[in-house]
């Protein structure tokens, strides 16, 4: 997993050549020799709202539709606001985020570093309190976590409060103290150990509060989880693009027709990547309160655009183009579903 002191370092190696290549589709994958095979470098997050990527990369279904001709790698991330710096600076070829990353992508590039190409989950989400808050009223004067300043569980955090009259800043001050957290498990130990009245995180970590104890106050039933990928990848390497969304789609057929036995692969990449797996009943409950599609949800996405506007921490942002349909339909024809809408 990318430390910060990582990441700095490889912004600052990347950042001028990789910036470039994001908008003007220079990159190592696209100068490489038609012979060569292509990289595709696929980050993700190790949550079970991002089950379609665990599962494809413990099954093998991404490097089984992507074929030999492409060297396919997974790098597992904390945080998707430090995947959307990877993507930017030429370091990653696509991503499972959560929506707001990939707005902030989009806005920083003007529309040229990234494409939203599928869904993947959404729900799975919840604001899980400490025992006697039943209310938003409860938690003034209290800190609350959520994963990462500017993240999709930030905004909805933030945007509820504000809606129950409690003002946030990004400083941590305001009504209620909002504490950016990483990683996600130091959150279910603050919890735990009464640091913080209460969080909004994804599955597993917001089960993991409830069955330490926690109550669930409110869940979020939004788009969680998207597939973008960069722009000068999808247009040097289209059927590479259309190999990774076959792993995605079999992945999410896998987790609607066993949702036990893809729960098992997800855990396997969980233990692989983390050195454990989650504990059974909450590898259950996490999967049982997230919906696994493939459509990114327009409406959901353009709900939490304004969200984001409204409460400061994205400028106005139109999203009309960040979702091509095109690739995802594409195969979603092949293998006879129905197309998504754009």
């Amino acid at each position: 997993m990318f430390s910060h002191r990582y990441l700095t370092k490889l912004i600052a190696l990347g950042a001028a050549v990789g910036a470039i290549a994001a908008v003007t589709g220079c990159s190592p994958s696209t100068q490489s020799a038609s012979s060569a095979p292509v990289p595709l470098r696929l980050g993700y997050l190790t949550r079970i709202t991002h089950a379609p990527a665990l599962v494809g990369i413990n099954d093998g279904l991404f490097a089984r539709e992507l074929g030999p001709g492409i060297t396919f790698t997974a790098q597992p991330f904390s945080a998707g606001t430090e995947e959307i710096t990877a993507l930017l600076s030429g370091h990653l070829d696509a991503a499972y985020v959560g929506p707001n990353p990939a707005f902030n992508a989009w806005q920083k590039s003007k529309g040229q570093a990234i494409k939203l190409i599928s869904g993947a989950a959404s729900g799975g989400t919840s604001m899980v309190v400490q025992p006697g808050i039943t209310s938003a009223q409860d938690l003034r004067g209290k800190t609350v976590a959520d994963p990462a300043l500017g993240g999709t569980q930030d905004v909805s955090l933030r945007d509820w409060l504000a809606k129950n009259g409690l003002q946030t800043n990004t400083q941590g001050g305001g009504d209620v103290s909002v504490k950016p957290t990483n990683p996600e498990s130091a959150i279910v130990q603050q919890f735990v150990s009464k640091q913080i009245a209460g969080a909004l995180d994804s599955a597993p970590f917001d089960i993991q509060m409830i069955k330490a104890g926690g109550v669930r106050l409110w869940s979020d039933p939004n788009t969680i989880t998207v597939l973008v990928v960069r722009q000068d990848f999808l247009a040097a390497h289209p059927d590479a693009v259309a190999g990774l969304l076959r792993g995605q789609v079999q992945a999410n057929d896998k987790i609607a027709a066993d949702s036990a036995s893809a729960a098992q692969s997800a855990n396997a990449a969980l233990a692989k990547v983390l050195g454990k797996g989650l504990d059974p009943g909450v590898l259950t409950e996490s999967f049982k309160e997230t919906t696994f599609s493939n459509d990114p949800g327009i409406a959901s996405l353009r709900d939490q655009v304004s969200k984001a506007v409204a409460i400061g921490l994205l400028q106005p942002l139109d999203i009309n183009g960040l979702f091509d349909p095109a690739p995802l339909n594409a195969v979603l024809s092949a293998a006879g579903k129905p197309a998504v809408a754009a």
